[in-house]
C-alpha cells in the first residue's frame, strides 16, 4: 500500500489546522507554512503523476478496510493529472497573495490549505458519499474564502454563491441516498458493477438519480443554465482566490467523467450513456453565452468570468463526445484553460491596481504605471485564450475539432467555436483598447507596482508556451489518460484488488 496516495489530503489538513492553531504569531508563520506545503504538495503532485503514468491504478484503503467496505483513495492517470494542475495554480497564486492581499482579513491561509484539502481529496477519492464531503469542504472553504477582505459586493455575491451550493449539495444527498438504497455500495467501482445488474425497475430509479447528479455536477462545473452564480462569485473575489477558483468548474467536470463513464457508462445496461445527450447541446450553448456574456461585460474581471463558463463548454463538449480523441483535446484544453484563466486574472488585478477608482472598469482611466510590460502580459493571455496561434488554446481547440469526423455535428462544433474565438477576440480586444490605449496622460500617484506579484503572473502565464514547447509528453500522456478511463475492467477490479496492471 503506497501511503503516498493520502498526502495530498493529510499535508493541507494538518498544515491547515496547524495555523489554525497558531492565531497570535505574525502572518510571516503563515504565510511561511502555507508556501512550504503547497511546494511540497507540489513534489507529491508530480512524483503520483509519475506513478500514474506507469499504467497502473493504484487504491489506498483508508484504516485497511477493503474495498466496497471501507473508505477508498483511487488513483490514476487523471486524478494525478488534475492534483498537478491544482499545485501549479495554488502555488502561483499564494505567491501572489502573499503580497499583502492574504492580510486583508483572518485565516486565508488556513482557509486556502482547505481548500487545496477538499479539492485533492475530489479528485482521489473512489467513494461517491466521500465526493460529497469533499465537496463540502472545498465549497466551505471557497466561502469564506469568496467573502475574505469583506465588501458590499462580494457579500452580495456570497449570498447568491452559498444558497445555490446548499440546494445543491441537498441534491446530491438525496441522489446519493437512492443509489445506496438500490445498489447498497457508495464505492464507485462496485456501484459501478451493481449497476450494470440491476433489474429495469431498478435502473429506472438509478437513471433519475444520475439526471440529478448531473444536475448537481453541472451546478458545480457551471455549464448551462446552472452557470449564473459563477460571473459575479468570481468577478468580486480577489485576485489570488479567482486565480484559484479557476480549478472549481473543472471538479464538476472531473465529477462527471468519473461518474458517467464509469457508473452510467457503456457496461450500464437499459441507462447506459445516460448524460450524453444531454451533454452535447448544452456545451454548445455554454460556450455562446459565455462569449456573449464576455462580450456584455463591464469590468475585465466579470469579463475573464465569462470566459470560464465558454471554457466549460468546451471542455463539456469534449467530454459529450466521449471518444479517446476528443477526451484528450479535452484533457489538454482543461490544462491550458485553468492555468491560462488563473493567470489573467492576476493580469487584470495588475491592471486594476494601477487605475484608482477606476480598477477594472471597462471604461478611459489614467495611464497605466507599466503600460508596456502590463500590455504584453494582457495581449499573451489573449491571444492564448482566443485560441489563436502559437500558444496552446489553438493546439487544444484544433485538437477538439479534428476529433470529429465530417457530418452535422462537426459543422455544429466547428460553427461554435469558431465563432466564440472570434467573439473572444472581440470582447479581449474591446478591453485592451479601453484599457492600455485609450488612457489619460497622467500615470495615478497611487499606481501600484510589485515585482513579485508581476512574477507571480507571467510565471502561470508562461504555461501558454510551456505546453506548446512540451505538447509531445503532454499529449502523450493525455491520450494515455483517455484510453484508461474507456477501459473500464481494471477500475472495476479494484473492488477486489489494491492495485490493478
Amino acid at each position: 500500500m503506497n501511503h503516498v496516495l493520502v498526502l495530498p489530503i493529510l499535508l493541507p489538513m494538518f498544515i491547515g489546522s496547524l495555523m489554525l492553531c497558531l492565531p497570535r504569531l505574525s502572518l510571516a508563520t503563515p504565510r511561511s507554512l502555507g508556501l512550504v506545503a503547497t511546494v511540497l504538495l507540489l513534489a507529491v503532485s508530480m512524483y503520483l503523476v509519475h506513478l500514474a503514468d506507469q499504467g497502473v491504478l493504484h487504491s489506498y484503503a483508508l484504516g485497511n478496510w477493503q474495498a466496497p467496505f471501507g473508505i477508498v483513495l483511487m488513483l490514476d492517470r487523471l486524478s494525478a493529472m488534475l492534483l498537478l494542475v491544482t499545485a501549479v495554480l495554488a502555488i502561483f497564486a499564494l505567491v501572489y497573495a502573499v503580497r499583502g492581499d492574504d492580510a486583508r482579513g483572518k485565516n486565508f491561509h488556513s482557509l486556502f490549505q482547505f481548500q487545496l484539502m477538499g479539492i485533492n481529496g475530489a479528485f482521489l477519492t473512489g467513494d461517491l458519499f466521500n465526493l460529497f464531503v469533499f465537496f463540502e469542504i472545498l465549497l466551505i472553504a471557497s466561502y469564506a474564502l469568496l467573502l475574505h477582505g469583506g465588501g458590499a459586493e462580494r457579500v452580495r455575491a456570497g449570498i447568491h454563491y452559498v444558497v445555490l451550493n446548499l440546494l445543491g449539495s441537498a441534491l446530491f444527498l438525496l441522489a446519493v441516498g437512492v443509489m445506496y438504497g438500490i445498489t447498497g455500495t457508495l464505492n464507485m467501482a462496485d456501484m459501478a458493477v451493481k449497476v450494470a445488474a440491476a433489474s429495469p425497475d431498478d435502473a429506472a430509479l438509478l437513471g433519475a438519480a444520475g439526471l440529478l447528479l448531473l444536475l448537481v455536477f453541472g451546478l458545480k462545473a457551471a455549464f448551462l443554465p446552472m452557470y449564473f452564480w459563477l460571473p459575479r462569485a468570481y468577478a468580486s473575489a480577489s485576485a489570488p482566490v479567482a486565480a484559484l477558483f479557476a480549478i472549481m468548474t473543472k471538479v464538476g467536470l472531473y465529477s462527471i467523467m468519473r461518474v458517467y463513464i464509469l457508473i452510467y457508462g457503456e457496461q450500464a445496461g437499459s441507462i447506459a450513456n445516460l448524460a450524453s445527450d444531454w451533454l452535447w447541446p448544452l456545451a454548445l450553448l455554454t460556450i455562446l453565452c459565455g462569449v456573449i456574456g464576455a462580450l456584455a461585460a463591464v469590468t475585465l474581471q466579470s469579463l475573464l468570468a465569462y470566459l470560464v463558463v465558454a471554457s466549460v463548454g468546451s471542455l463539456l463538449a469534449g467530454i459529450a463526445l466521449g471518444t479517446p480523441q476528443a477526451l484528450s483535446a479535452a484533457l489538454y484544453y482543461l490544462i491550458h484553460s485553468t492555468w491560462v484563466t488563473g493567470a489573467m486574472f492576476l493580469v487584470a488585478d495588475l491592471i486594476s491596481r494601477q487605475r484608482g477608482e477606476k480598477a477594472g472598469k471597462l471604461v478611459q482611466g489614467p495611464m497605466l504605471l507599466q503600460p508596456l510590460l502590463l500590455g504584453a502580459l494582457f495581449f499573451m493571455g489573449a491571444i492564448a485564450l482566443a485560441g489563436l496561434p502559437p500558444f496552446s488554446g489553438f493546439l487544444g481547440k484544433l485538437m477538439l475539432l479534428q476529433a470529429l469526423q465530417p457530418g452535422y455535428q462537426a459543422l455544429l462544433l466547428w460553427s461554435v467555436v469558431l465563432l466564440g474565438g472570434l467573439l473572444t477576440l472581440v470582447a479581449l480586444s474591446r478591453a485592451g483598447s479601453t484599457l492600455l490605449w485609450r488612457t489619460g496622460l497622467v500615470v495615478l500617484g497611487s499606481a501600484e507596482r510589485d515585482n513579485v506579484r508581476t512574477l507571480a503572473a507571467a510565471g502561470l502565464l508562461s504555461s501558454v508556451l510551456l505546453l506548446v514547447l512540451f505538447a509531445a509528453p503532454v499529449l502523450s500522456y493525455v491520450q494515455a489518460t483517455a484510453a484508461q478511463l474507456l477501459d473500464l475492467a481494471p477500475y472495476m477490479q479494484l473492488v477486489n484488488a489494491g492495485e490493478t496492471p
